[in-house]
């Protein structure tokens, strides 16, 4: 993607430490848009009441104009993140605006996005990132110093990591699924690889999208991982009863 041109959409994998630190890093750069959930449904008033449109009745393209403008760099660069469930409000939304495009996604983020490109962030340890969703879920915690969070201490449950395992399996399937039917090929990142090396994994993006990083800029994260000592007790303790089998869609 040549800089000034075209805009950067991103798929973040529904993993709370995962997509907070690549959009940290990502923003970081300067020159690949500013990711956030931008299109995450109980975010959107939120986000509307920020950007000074009518929390209660706002015009979808009103809202997505407003999105492009905190979310693009000064090089044209638009960065969002986005999950299966965030698809379909995106594309619904924007049919309404552009009803003859109903039904053509691809056609639909072209038109609303200009020239998009998806980084699709994926974890090989599907019940460490089940047990990190849980977590976050329970407490409102997505990040270390999340302010937003209440602080009710998190509780082991099996039947809830069992969800979400299905769930993580349903979602990887349904965007493998959305790729082939769109002919999309993803820029694909392991969780694992960029946790073990951010720095590096942000570079990868920035060369597959065409970006130099700007001479003096420094890669660095916005969030810490907050995966403990208390994440690996509850992945004992699953690994340790009876777990659901893993379908190969959620195995890399």
């Amino acid at each position: 993607m040549p800089h000034g041109r075209g805009r950067l959409v991103l798929h973040l994998r529904d993993a709370p430490d995962g997509s907070s630190l690549l959009c940290g890093l990502v923003a970081s750069t300067g020159v690949a848009g500013r990711p956030e959930a931008y299109f995450r449904v109980p975010d959107e008033r939120l986000w509307a009441g920020r950007w000074g449109l009518d929390v209660d009745a706002f015009d979808y393209a009103d809202y997505v104009r407003a999105a492009l403008a905190a979310g693009r760099t000064g090089n044209g660069v638009f960065g969002a993140k986005l999950m299966w469930g965030t698809l379909d409000r995106v594309v619904d939304g924007l049919a309404m605006v552009h009803p003859e495009l109903a039904g053509a996604d691809g056609a639909l983020l072209r038109r609303a996005f200009g020239r998009t490109a998806f980084v699709h962030l994926r974890r090989e340890d599907v019940l460490a990132q089940a047990v990190s969703w849980l977590r976050a879920e329970q407490t409102h915690l997505w990040y270390v110093g999340d302010t937003a969070a209440n602080r009710e201490p998190p509780r082991y449950d099996a039947d809830g990591i069992d969800d979400l395992l299905r769930t993580i399996d349903a979602h990887q399937a349904a965007w493998d699924e959305w790729f082939a039917a769109y002919e999309v090929e993803p820029h694909r990142v392991r969780y694992e690889d960029l946790a073990a090396d951010p720095v590096g994994v942000t570079r990868g993006i920035l060369d597959v999208l065409g970006l130099d990083l700007p001479a003096g800029t420094t890669i660095r994260p916005r969030h810490r991982r907050q995966a403990d000592d208390l994440n690996a007790e509850w992945i004992s303790r699953h690994r340790a009863g009876v777990t659901l089998p893993t379908s190969p869609t959620a195995e890399a």
